[in-house]
């Protein structure tokens, strides 16, 4: 290559030398004129046909740079649910909408009940509707987009409703694991502290508690959709996955994500993490004041009413651990695991809470057996 570049300099060189030298010698030699003009023309035309298809090369490299993607605004991004087993998805579809069929029934059905039966208006069974609501909403933000996905291949989603989906994802799974923690506290209360459970948990603690779970979730999560909407997306719309995940969608972007991934990090770790600190607190003073107790049957019976919550809480927690390590070793799991959990995630806890404090808690269970005579009464 340098070979070749030395010879077209010096041809480019002794063309032009010869051309300047015959217009200064006023012509003296017209047949050399003639000749130096033509390779000077011809060496110059093969240089501008160089250079041109240089800056062609150049257009073309500059075009195909992941930097340098066109930069058209994204309007709506299209969801590609299992990409390696599409064909899994109408028989998925079955055990998913039972699910989620189950999840707004049972969640319902404790709303309703605790709403009518006047024994249930207390500060634990509050909290509980909270939670049965934080269900309820994660439900009906995931599961129906998902159905949709595999009954009428409806993958488009517009640009406004995939970050309010990974709005409502994001803070209520916060918000959820929150709730658990103020639950914990409440059994931490009732057990170490009985006398004054009547004044510490009421019905004002219950609301306060409620506007701490909403704001300190909400204020903190809403960073992440902000900054994946700010990114440029190139032109690029389709998302490896049933949901709008902040990982999924922002690394269709062109721009450098690390902020964004730090943030969540962070955040992510930073509530769960202190809410799960506190709530194995919790639950380990609960055990020291049991293990004191003398009284036969005492210790059971105190134990038992923490049953629920600690079966819920360990199954939330397992849930969310599990979906941690797949998303970590995702290069060592087919893609479509971790598409799967993060789907169960949102269905499986909010399908369970409700039934297993419906089957262990008496006065659940009293409730819902007065809210069914009443309806047969009524036909």
């Amino acid at each position: 290559m340098n070979g070749f570049v030395t010879i077209k300099h010096l041809e480019y060189c002794q063309a032009l030398n010869c051309y300047f030298s015959m217009f200064f010698r006023n012509k003296l030699f017209p047949h050399g004129y003639s000749s130096c003009l033509d390779g000077f023309i011809s060496v110059l035309s093969s240089k501008v046909s160089e250079v041109a298809a240089l800056k062609r090369l150049i257009r073309i490299q500059h075009m195909a740079s992941p930097s340098n993607f066109s930069t058209v605004p994204v309007s709506e991004f299209i969801l590609i649910c299992f990409p390696n087993f599409q064909s899994w998805q109408h028989w998925l579809s079955l055990p998913l909408s039972f699910l989620f069929l189950l999840a707004m029934g049972a969640n319902a059905t404790l709303l309703i009940t605790i709403q009518l039966e006047a024994s249930l208006h207390e500060p634990m069974y509050y909290l509980l509707s909270f939670l049965s609501l934080l269900d309820i909403v994660l439900c009906l933000t995931v599961i129906p987009k998902v159905l949709a996905i595999f009954w009428f291949d409806l993958r488009s989603i517009s640009f406004s409703a995939c970050f309010l989906q990974m709005f409502i994802m994001n803070s209520f799974l916060t918000m959820e694991s929150c709730t658990f923690m103020v639950m914990a506290y409440d059994r931490y209360i009732a057990i170490c502290h009985p006398l004054q459970y009547p004044s510490i948990i009421t019905d004002q603690f219950v609301a306060r508690a409620a506007i701490f779970v909403v704001a300190r979730n909400g204020l903190l999560t809403m960073p992440i959709p902000i900054l994946s909407s700010q990114l440029r997306y190139c032109s690029r719309n389709i998302i490896k996955n049933c949901i709008c995940t902040n990982m999924s969608v922002s690394k269709l972007s062109c721009d450098d994500i690390t902020f964004n991934q730090l943030y969540q990090f962070v955040i992510g770790w930073t509530l769960l993490g202190s809410d799960l600190i506190l709530i194995v607190l919790s639950y380990s003073f609960i055990l020291k004041a049991v293990l004191r107790i003398k009284a036969e049957g005492a210790a059971a019976k105190a134990l038992g009413t923490c049953g629920s919550h600690f079966i819920l809480i360990l199954f939330f927690s397992t849930v969310l651990l599990v979906l941690v390590i797949t998303n970590l070793a995702r290069k060592r799991i087919p893609p479509d695991v971790p598409i799967l959990l993060n789907i169960l995630h949102h269905l499986i806890p909010p399908a369970l809470n409700p039934i297993v404090y419906g089957m262990r808690t008496k006065e659940i269970k009293q409730g819902i057996q007065k809210l069914l005579r009443r309806l047969l009464e009524m036909k």
